[in-house]
C-alpha cells in the first residue's frame, strides 16, 4: 500500500486547510487504496479568524491541533516527517499554506517557506518521490526548489505574475484539469482558486491523486 503524506495548515479555509480540499485528498486516496499520513507543523497559526464573518478574532491556535480536527487526531509533527516512509506528499491549500506553511499571504514573492515543508518537499523529490500542490499551496514551489517549475494556481493573473516574479513557470489551467511537470513529478490543480462548488474541485483534485499515485509507482 502507497503511503501519501499530506501535509494539513490547520482547519478551515480563511486561516488553515480548506477543509473539502484536505477531505476531497484524503477521501481519493483512500478510494485509490493508498494510505494517507497527514502531518502539520506544530506551531501557533499567523491568525484565527471567525468564519461565520470573516473578521479576525482575539485568540491564539495551534496549527497541529487544528489540523488533528480533520485527520480525527491522526496527525503527526511535521518536524518528525520521514522521507524514507512516504511515497510522495500532497499539500491541499486554504489560507493556512499561504499563511502557516509559509509567509505567502503577507510578503508574496518575498515569502519564505515553513522549514520543515521545505526540508521535506527537497528530500522527497531528490529521492524522485511526486509532489502534489493544491489551490494557493503551488505558489510555494518557487520558494522551495531554485529551479523553474511548470506549475498552476489557475488562472488568476495577479497571482500567475507574483508566482512567476519568484521564478515559476505559471500554466493557466481550468479547475477540472491538472498541470504536471513531468521532469519533476510535480502535480497541481485550482481547485478553490476557481471552483464554484465542491463537485468542481473535487474534479481536479481526483486528477492530482490519481497522476501523483502513478508517478509514485
Amino acid at each position: 500500500m502507497k503511503k501519501i503524506g499530506v501535509v494539513l495548515s490547520g482547519c478551515g479555509v480563511y486561516d488553515g486547510s480548506e477543509i473539502h480540499e484536505a477531505v476531497l485528498t484524503l477521501l481519493a486516496l483512500s478510494r485509490q487504496g493508498a494510505e494517507a499520513i497527514c502531518f502539520a507543523p506544530d506551531k501557533s497559526q499567523a491568525d484565527v479568524i471567525n468564519h461565520l464573518t470573516g473578521e479576525p478574532m482575539a485568540e491564539t491556535r495551534n496549527v497541529l491541533i487544528e489540523a488533528a480536527r480533520i485527520a480525527r487526531g491522526a496527525v503527526q509533527p511535521l518536524a518528525q516527517a520521514d522521507v524514507s516512509t512516504l511515497d510522495a506528499l500532497i499539500v491541499p491549500g486554504g489560507f493556512g499554506a499561504a499563511k502557516n506553511l509559509s509567509t505567502f499571504a503577507s510578503e508574496g514573492a518575498e515569502c519564505h517557506v515553513d522549514p520543515d515543508l521545505k526540508r521535506l518537499a527537497q528530500a522527497l523529490h531528490a529521492a524522485g518521490k511526486p509532489l502534489g500542490f493544491i489551490c494557493i499551496a503551488p505558489a510555494m514551489l518557487p520558494r522551495i526548489f531554485d529551479f523553474p517549475l511548470r506549475l498552476t494556481i489557475g488562472t488568476d493573473i495577479d497571482t500567475a505574475e507574483i508566482v512567476e516574479d519568484m521564478g515559476g513557470e505559471h500554466v493557466p489551467c481550468p479547475v477540472d484539469d491538472i498541470v504536471v511537470d513531468e521532469d519533476n513529478k510535480i502535480v497541481t490543480t485550482p481547485a478553490y482558486m476557481l471552483a464554484q462548488s465542491i463537485a468542481e474541485a473535487a474534479t481536479g483534485i481526483d486528477k492530482l491523486v490519481d497522476r501523483v499515485l502513478v508517478l509514485s509507482q
